[in-house]
């Protein structure tokens, strides 16, 4: 079948629900207790061993196989406005929104700013930036635009090619 980025993810997720509620229903069923007094078959759990077994083996499979499709997506597709693929775009992201912040930061001090009072002493100490605060403002703005834009080609990456996964 033929699945966009993001309908693959949504596939990869609900596969590793299915995943946990076997290993949820091996850790309940898998042992019990039973009272000395009680008839020990009337009270063992609903619990097939091979059978959960073959059933977390075809569904680790079905995982395998679409993350590794994904993987291959994202290592040969590049969104529209970014010589890049999928998976250098998904480490560039995190690397603007750091770099976003860090310029946020140093745009939105002032440019003399007095320092608190130390004791006695009659010297007023400033800090000064020790930069072009304009060059800062506009940087974050084109860090700002850039990340906006990589996140919408991403998306819309995601949400119209499409890759064929076979389970």
């Amino acid at each position: 079948m033929r699945y966009t980025s993001a309908e693959a993810n949504k596939l990869l997720r609900e596969l590793q629900e299915q995943r946990n509620a076997l290993l949820t229903k091996e850790s309940q069923g898998a042992t019990f207790v039973a009272a000395t007094v009680e008839d020990v078959e009337s009270v063992r759990p609903d619990y097939d061993y091979a059978r959960v077994s073959e059933q977390l083996a075809a569904v680790e499979a079905k995982m395998r196989a679409v993350k590794h499709c994904i993987n291959q997506f994202n290592l040969t597709h590049c969104p529209e406005g970014f010589d890049m693929t999928v998976d250098q775009l998904l480490v560039y992201i995190p690397q603007l929104t750091e770099r976003k912040s860090r310029l946020s930061r140093m745009a939105n001090v002032l440019p003399k700013t007095r320092l608190p009072g130390g004791g006695s002493s009659n010297i007023i100490e400033y800090e000064y930036v020790n930069y072009d605060l304009d060059r800062v403002r506009a940087d974050y703005r084109t860090v700002s635009d850039t990340l906006a834009r990589a996140q919408l080609a991403l998306d819309r990456l995601n949400t119209t090619e499409t890759m064929e996964i076979e389970l």
